[in-house]
């Protein structure tokens, strides 16, 4: 009943815009839709198996929608609209970034933990380039954008999942929870402020140097105000729309096999790149070999930081360049198909190699990041 009273309170005041085919309606079906998938997607649970995140529920119902003529004409949702939620959810995005960097834990491990953070990414960014340039012939500009669309690793995958490590005690006496945990925040930072930077080279829009201190703002803004509760809040609201509009962005009329094949064949080869950056890195911090495997097998899961920025140059070509327009759509098909992929494997291979791979310890510490803020 309250919720046809709001309806109609809304409709006299909005007319339109609440009915089917407006844009508020649009928005409406796409939030409780992804909010539903990711229900689904936690209350599936299988034997021996770790729990898939949600977002992934989140992004097949925005692709499904998309997908479903009968619905999708329904829901329409204007470039404007969409554009301030996604700059929304970047700036909370690096805001939660600030909020995760751990001091202790960053004084404490130092360079291997800088190493983590800069390396696997910044490899990850230079074969995307390299690889879209010649399999998906892309400019060398574009290649780079691309890169840093994909070289950020997500903590909405790898945070609670370490955290679940920790608390029976596997890894802790090297310290690898908590290393992975730390690294994740910072190499999102890294990733988003290169992709800042090559957006504004592609489409010539700003100081290079403002998009960069934009960035860092927002990061020391989370790392000097407590505001976790407040970002946490917002995130949970943000996070389905987010991923149910990245959903809705992916169309498989439009999608071309040769295409498919070659955002694929990048994809699998960056990241072939980036689990071998990340043993190498890691061969001289005194892991073992089957840990040095671990982390890096644990640094691939994407999600957050690519459903953002993915659409992100699409939306710009379709405002200022839409001769531009076929690269921004290859961009957010790679990154689509980043979180498809590797989002559940990074889940289950954490889940799984973890107790297999790491030694158990006695839980003498705890992790210093709320499992609240990253648990969506």
């Amino acid at each position: 009943v309250a919720l046809i009273v709001l309806w109609t309170l809304l409709w006299s005041l909005l007319g339109q815009e609440v009915l089917p085919g407006g844009n508020l309606f649009g928005l409406t079906i796409i939030f409780y839709s992804a909010v539903l998938g990711g229900k689904i997607l936690e209350v599936i649970r299988i034997p021996v198996v770790p729990p898939l995140p949600p977002l992934l529920g989140m992004l097949l119902a925005g692709f499904t929608i998309r997908n479903v003529p009968v619905i999708y004409k329904f829901v329409r949702i204007p470039t404007t609209w969409s554009s301030v939620l996604r700059n929304t959810a970047l700036t909370i995005i690096l805001i939660r970034a600030g909020l995760g960097l751990d001091p202790q834990a960053l004084k404490h491990l130092k360079g291997v933990c800088l190493r983590l953070s800069f390396g696997p990414c910044l490899v990850e960014a230079c074969s995307a380039a390299l690889f879209s340039h010649f399999l998906m012939e892309f400019p060398w500009q574009w290649g780079f954008l691309l890169g840093f669309v994909l070289g950020a690793v997500s903590p909405a995958v790898v945070v609670p999942s370490m955290l679940l490590l920790q608390e029976n005690g596997y890894g802790v006496e090297k310290g690898i929870p908590t290393l992975l945990v730390a690294a994740s925040s910072l190499d999102d930072v890294v990733a988003i402020t290169g992709f800042n930077t090559f957006l504004s080279i592609v489409f010539s829009s700003g100081s290079v140097i403002s998009n960069i201190l934009s960035s860092l703002r927002d990061v020391l803004i989370g790392a000097l105000i407590g505001i976790q509760k407040i970002v946490a809040n917002t995130w949970n609201v943000f996070q389905p729309l987010l991923f149910g509009l990245v959903g809705t962005e992916v169309s498989v009329e439009a999608l071309e096999s040769r295409t498919i094949g070659m955002c694929l064949a990048t994809l699998g080869l960056a990241l072939s790149a980036r689990i071998l950056a990340t043993f190498a890195l890691m061969s001289s911090a005194g892991f073992r070999f089957k840990e040095k495997v671990f982390i890096a097998l644990s640094w691939i899961p994407k999600a957050t930081v690519q459903a953002v920025l993915g659409p992100l140059a699409l939306e710009k070509a379709r405002d200022i360049a839409p001769h531009l327009e076929a690269y921004s759509k290859d961009v957010m098909t790679v990154a689509f198909l980043a979180i498809l992929i590797t989002a559940p494997n990074g889940a289950l291979l954490i889940g799984i190699l973890g107790p297999k791979i790491l030694d158990r310890g006695d839980v003498t510490g705890h992790l210093q990041v709320e499992l609240s803020q990253f648990h969506h």
